[in-house]
């Protein structure tokens, strides 16, 4: 491993972050990456406080307005990763060149790194901007089940929410993305010998792969992804199956397929007269579709980036993650700031090294520069309903001589 000491203030934080392992679930990994989180974001300017839950606390940081006035602006992160405990042990921090690699580098500890680079910047400049609120969420890798609420509840007042996910390949930003529901189907029957009286069993078993069958029909002819991703169920081979469940992966491409399909799994009623048949959601994050609102910051960002040199463009993406919720609100959401890199949930994860510094530099100037665009449309809009050509629209207004 890298010795810390040789290395940019930037990589060594997140050479910190990547060997505090933070897998979804850990509470105790969970808990001692946030308090090494929570005293950076401190001296970074946030106040911090955490909303806490058993499997892992998430994480409010909040840098005051300077001079704006204003909603939020809001970004999401998160710090639990895919990769367990110990992973480190084959899966080494390391850096070569401009590939940094070790679990959870891309999918999103760099982007943490960056972002509080960032805020440290514009804390110590000084300069204007809203106020900056951040939730770092503790259970992002299996659909924020506890966190969305949080995030519905930060979206309701921010004036704008950028994600720190990683990019597309080559840095692109993310503008929409599949809807992703985990469903579980859950299936009682009655156990009975399978030899000597099978007739007063339920087998558990057949009951869920008929059930599965009809979910596959639900989905056929629809621009729908099904993954059945686990299956349990039974225990012994001369005993019919008292209990069976199965896990399911859906992803949307439009509301209206997601509202088709979802209510479907919910009207599954048994086939076998004894069964007993539940649907319930794991989680569940909407299809999150390019919008009018979204486009305009994605232009604000983009031009934000051209005054530094960057070049970026932006596109809708299959992933995940908890802008799907505020991108479904209706709020103005581009996602994709996290440094770029690849490999995310695989072996040969890695993140850009010089991406470190680039999104740190887009973000401070982000910070400082999207409220400005944001006042600039305002008084365009003003401008637009006070103009001749405005006034004519009225009804109650005469016609402008020309």
């Amino acid at each position: 491993m890298s010795s810390s000491s040789h290395l940019d203030p930037a990589l060594a934080a997140l050479r910190r972050y990547t060997l505090h392992e933070s897998p979804t679930g850990d509470r105790r990994a969970l808990a001692a990456l946030a308090d090494v989180l929570d005293a950076d974001a401190a001296e970074a300017g946030f106040h911090t406080a955490r909303e806490p839950h058993p499997d892992g606390d998430h994480l409010v940081w909040t840098l005051p307005a300077r001079g704006v006035a204003g909603g939020p602006l809001l970004l999401l992160s998160h710090y639990d990763t895919v990769w367990p405990v110990g992973t480190l042990a084959g899966m080494p921090w390391s850096v070569e060149g401009d590939t940094v690699r070790g679990p959870g580098v891309y999918d999103t500890k760099a982007g943490l790194v960056a972002l509080l680079a960032a805020a440290a910047r514009v804390a110590r400049e000084g300069a204007p901007h809203p106020e900056i609120r951040v939730l770092v969420v503790a259970d992002e890798e299996i659909g924020s089940p506890t966190a969305t609420g949080l995030v519905r509840a930060e979206a309701g007042r921010a004036r704008a929410v950028l994600g720190l996910e990683p990019p597309h390949p080559g840095g692109d930003l993310k503008t929409g993305r599949r809807g992703s529901t985990r469903v579980r189907i859950e299936v009682t029957g009655a156990e009975a010998h399978a030899a000597l009286d099978p007739d007063a069993g339920v087998n558990a078993i057949d009951e869920l792969v008929d059930q599965l069958v009809r979910v596959r029909a639900l989905v056929a002819g629809r621009p729908v992804l099904l993954n059945t991703g686990t299956v349990a169920g039974g225990g012994r081979t001369n005993v019919v199956a008292g209990a069976a469940h199965a896990d399911l992966g859906l992803r949307f491409t439009d509301p209206g397929n997601e509202d088709a399909v979802l209510a479907g799994l919910a009207a599954l009623r048994p086939v076998r007269e004894r069964a007993l048949l539940a649907t319930r959601l794991l989680s569940h994050r909407p299809t999150w579709q390019p919008d009018e609102a979204g486009a305009h910051l994605l232009d604000r960002i983009v031009a934000v980036a051209a005054g530094l040199g960057q070049r970026l463009a932006g596109r809708p993406a299959d992933g995940a993650a908890d802008t799907n919720t505020t991108g479904a609100l209706g709020r103005p959401t581009v996602d994709g700031l996290a440094p770029p890199g690849g490999g995310a949930h695989a072996r040969h994860e890695w993140v850009s090294a010089a991406g470190l510094g680039a999104r740190a530099d887009l973000l401070a100037a982000l910070f400082t520069g999207l409220h400005t665009g944001q006042r600039d449309r305002e008084r365009r809009a003003r401008d637009s309903a006070t103009s001749p050509t405005a006034i004519s629209a009225s009804p109650s207004a005469p016609a402008p001589t020309r």
